[in-house]
């Protein structure tokens, strides 16, 4: 009875009983809590990049913020453990993570949104995270079972760059994620990137939900016009090249870097800005991808009940 509550209950780092256990056991007990962890997780989103500059955390953050105002618990791993920047981007980076009995209360950053990442743990902002692969999968494997992250809709993984320890450990202690969303730029070296990782999903068997032309065209503040400033249509065709959904087409807008600095979701800031419309987009194509629509239909339902007389 007593090894059974050691499983359900505790860390082996502070279950009374750990130095009984084999390293084999230890093992076994930190899968249970896993398993127990992820079963209460409906759907798993890794959003990815092949390559850094993309904009990639800020289309995690922003389509997190845009599942949760449909009205879905949501949370963020943030699993770019050297960059982590998902706090700052939602204003909390300052804030703290709280214990509950053995495990770690994720930063909430409103009621239906929790954020858990490395960020919260090195002190000074300037301290770097000089670690080697097996301290990370450690790291990301508490972050996944041992953070109370209580009945979620969602939890969208934000990845570093490419596709080396970080991207291999979540697909690794996850096993069936849901999908994974490949954010891109258009132009040529950005695509390359990326189609590397979209083969890497599919080595992995990770489906791959689509990809996200990021930074696709800016409209001219005096004429209007469109400017192709890093191109156009990249991701869309390499979409096609690769057999894989094309999620859309986000434009550049300059306020989205004062909002990602000030810690405000750009989509919360500029509700009706097409950039916002384009998250939006996504989100529901992300909903719809992993069989969202009666779920989505009953909130509108108790939503607006008005609507839907019979």
């Amino acid at each position: 009875m007593e090894k059974e509550k050691c499983e359900q209950d505790s860390t082996c780092e502070t279950c009374d009983q750990t130095n009984s256990c084999s390293q084999q056991e230890k093992e076994t007990h930190a899968q249970e809590r896993l398993r127990s962890k992820l079963s209460h997780i409906k759907h798993r989103i890794m959003v990815m990049s092949g390559k850094g500059g993309v904009g990639k955390s800020s289309v995690a953050t922003n389509l997190a913020v845009a599942l949760s105002q449909d009205g879905l618990n949501v949370g963020i791993l943030d699993a770019d453990i050297h960059g982590p920047n998902i706090p700052k981007m939602l204003g909390i980076e300052f804030q703290h993570v709280e214990t509950f009995g053995k495990g770690m209360i994720p930063v909430e950053v409103f009621p239906n949104l929790k954020v858990i990442s490395m960020a919260f743990f090195i002190g000074d902002r300037d301290n770097p995270v000089v670690w080697r692969g097996p301290l990370k999968h450690s790291a990301i494997s508490q972050f996944l079972g041992e953070v109370e992250w209580g009945p979620l809709d969602f939890l969208v993984v934000d990845l570093p760059p490419g596709t080396g320890d970080e991207p291999l450990s979540v697909a690794h202690l996850i096993k069936n994620v849901d999908g994974a969303v490949i954010v891109t730029t258009p132009q040529d070296v950005a695509l390359l990137d990326s189609r590397k990782a979209v083969t890497f999903s599919r080595m992995l068997s990770i489906p791959v939900i689509g990809i996200v032309e990021n930074m696709s065209g800016l409209e001219c503040p005096h004429c209007h016009k469109e400017i192709p400033l890093f191109k156009m249509g990249g991701g869309e065709k390499a979409a096609r090249d690769l057999k894989v959904p094309f999620l859309g087409k986000i434009p550049i807008d300059p306020e989205m870097v004062t909002d990602c600095d000030r810690g405000m979701p750009f989509v919360m800031a500029h509700p009706n800005s097409e950039a916002t419309k384009a998250f939006g987009e996504i989100a529901q194509r992300c909903k719809e991808y992993v069989g969202f629509k009666e779920i989505e239909k009953q909130f509108e339902r108790e939503k607006f009940p008005y609507h839907f007389k019979e």
